[in-house]
């Protein structure tokens, strides 16, 4: 953790937030590992009551007026009790609340981001759909006008919560003729009449957040449940996808720590050809690297977080927060990889907390957005800076700095 970057207001919370989590029962963890608990609502209901999520939200609606770096700092300590307890805290929490903090009326604010952040309530985000995930546009649920409701029909799955959850984030079409960017609709979709989850998957890893498939049927929706505007959820999307990526960074660290931190404890115990393992170059420099990329990914966080807040543009900040989702959820998968290397057979078994982490942290790479996504933004958003950068001439042209630039001859690109 780098506390030298914070005030002591964020310090004080850091300890709060470690206090917590040294409350959560032992058994809670194993009993979500083993699916026996499907959705951990005292979980929530503890961090509610301290106060604990959503820090950067006003504290009119139940933050703390933080900003992303304190934001970052709580996800990490959190994700350090398992990756699965950082994915339902944030869900809730930092993308739900997000939406309405950002786009919502203030009777949605009072209605639904206050008790979720008190822990009274917990909610949902439904993007993923059958027939698609990262293809935001290819969302096939409807929702049709009816009076001052809408009547919403389709199916999402993947949902973190689509078992436990008081309310759902939704996203659906509204208008099918639009343009894809003006044709869909967000809402706030209470649990009730129509809502259901027929199926609860099976999961590698990140058990116990009642992740499953919903369906709605008829669901009647009122339209003061609309977040933003009618056929405005690509602006809801587009400032989604900050809380989505950078806070699913910073929580994988979190869940990477314990690995690192087991893996270096064992290594200093434990004996082969006549000496302590950890003197042994092949073991100390596989800690050693996943102690620099651990350093490297909360560094990157970090510099992102300070972009965020300092309102940095929206092009480059969607360049910065892709690829620290990829950077960081790559080397933290590297950093558990390492942890049971040096470890060996041992860590392969359910003797030591590893071999879960090594599961759950196979799940970062993939949602909010897979790492594939995360490519083909920083390419394009990489591409479009430098062409900006060589037409604007404000740069020096280094590509002249050759002993050969000048034979344009040479220069064939067709």
């Amino acid at each position: 953790m780098f506390d030298y970057l914070m005030s002591e207001e964020v310090l004080a919370l850091r300890d709060e937030v470690r206090d917590f989590i040294k409350s959560v029962p032992r058994r809670l963890i194993l009993d979500m590992d083993r699916s026996q608990i499907q959705f951990p609502k005292e979980f929530l209901k503890e961090a509610g009551k301290r106060r604990l999520m959503g820090c950067r939200y006003p504290a009119r609606w139940g933050g703390r007026d933080l900003d992303w770096a304190a934001t970052c700092m709580v996800m990490e300590e959190v994700g350090s009790l398992g990756y699965i307890f950082a994915c339902i805290f944030g869900v809730g929490a930092e993308l739900v609340c997000d939406a309405i903090i950002c786009h919502g009326t203030d009777e949605q604010k009072e209605k639904y981001v206050k008790p979720l952040l008190a822990g009274e309530l917990y909610a949902a985000e439904c993007l993923t759909e059958p027939r698609g995930g990262s293809d935001f546009f290819g969302t096939t649920a409807t929702a049709r006008r009816q009076g001052d409701h809408f009547i919403l029909n389709g199916e999402k799955r993947f949902i973190v919560g689509a078992e436990g959850a008081d309310y759902f984030l939704v996203y659906a079409r509204t208008d099918p003729e639009a343009k894809p960017h003006k044709s869909l609709t967000c809402f706030v979709v209470d649990r009730g009449p129509g809502v259901e989850t027929p199926y609860l998957y099976g999961l590698m890893g990140c058990r116990g957040g009642g992740a499953g498939r919903l369906v709605f049927k008829d669901v009647r929706v009122p339209v003061q449940n609309v977040v933003g505007e009618i056929h405005g959820a690509y602006a809801v999307f587009n400032t989604m996808m900050i809380p989505e990526r950078l806070g699913t960074a910073a929580m994988t660290i979190g869940a990477a720590r314990p690995a690192l931190e087991v893996a270096t404890g064992y290594t200093t115990r434990r004996k082969a050809f006549g000496q302590v393992i950890n003197q042994f170059q092949g073991v100390s420099f596989q800690v050693a690297e996943a102690a620099m990329l651990l350093d490297a990914a909360r560094s990157l966080v970090y510099t992102t977080c300070r972009a965020v807040d300092g309102g940095v543009g929206h092009r480059r900040i969607r360049r910065m927060v892709s690829e620290t989702k990829k950077f960081v959820t790559e080397s933290c998968q590297k950093v558990a990889h390492n942890a049971m290397q040096v470890m060996g057979g041992i860590g392969y078994t359910d003797i030591y907390p590893v071999e879960r982490i090594f599961r759950d942290l196979r799940l970062s790479s993939i949602w909010t957005g897979t790492n594939e996504v995360m490519s083909m933004i920083i390419a394009a958003e990489w591409y479009r800076e430098h062409l900006a950068a060589r037409k604007s001439a404000a740069t020096r042209d280094l590509e002249n700095d050759a002993n050969g630039a000048d034979e344009t001859a040479e220069k064939v690109f067709e």
